[in-house]
C-alpha cells in the first residue's frame, strides 16, 4: 500500500497544469472544510469549489473497476468504503455551500478543465453580482 500514490498522479498533474495555464490558481491537496479530515485534489477557496480526480480502481469506476483475484473480500470491501466515503464527502461539502466536481482518471483532461474553468468563472460572477 505504501507504493500507491494518493496524490500527484499523472491525470491530476495534467489537469492541474492545464488549469494553471488558463490563469486559475488553487490549493493542492487541501481540506475544504477545517473540521473534515478529507482533502480535495484542487481547492478554489474563494469560489468554494472542490475538485477530485478519482482513480478508476480505488474509487470503483462503473466502467473500469474489476474485482481483484487475490483477497477479493478485503479489496472489494475497501473500494466500497472508499465509495461510501466519497458520497459522504460530497454530501458534507454540498451542505456547506461547496460545489463538488468529480472526474474519473480516464476522462479527457481538456473536458475536465473546461468544466472546472467554467464553474470557477460562473461562481466568481455570481459572487460579484451580490
Amino acid at each position: 500500500m505504501q507504493a500507491i500514490r494518493n496524490r500527484d498522479t499523472e491525470p491530476e498533474r495534467l489537469i492541474r497544469r492545464l488549469v494553471h495555464a488558463r490563469g486559475l490558481r488553487y490549493r493542492l491537496c487541501a481540506r475544504p472544510l477545517p473540521g473534515l479530515r478529507r482533502t480535495a485534489d484542487m481547492v478554489f477557496r474563494p469560489t468554494k469549489i472542490a475538485v477530485f480526480i478519482d482513480g478508476c480502481y480505488w474509487h470503483g469506476c462503473p466502467e473500469h473497476y474489476k474485482a481483484p483475484r487475490t483477497n477479493p473480500g478485503y479489496w472489494s470491501d475497501k473500494v466500497a468504503r472508499n465509495i461510501a466515503r466519497d458520497r459522504d464527502t460530497d454530501k458534507q461539502l454540498t451542505e456547506s455551500g461547496w460545489l463538488v466536481l468529480r472526474f474519473w482518471e480516464h476522462e479527457s483532461a481538456e473536458e475536465c478543465v473546461h468544466k472546472i474553468v467554467g464553474a470557477v468563472h460562473s461562481r466568481r460572477n455570481s459572487l460579484k453580482a451580490r
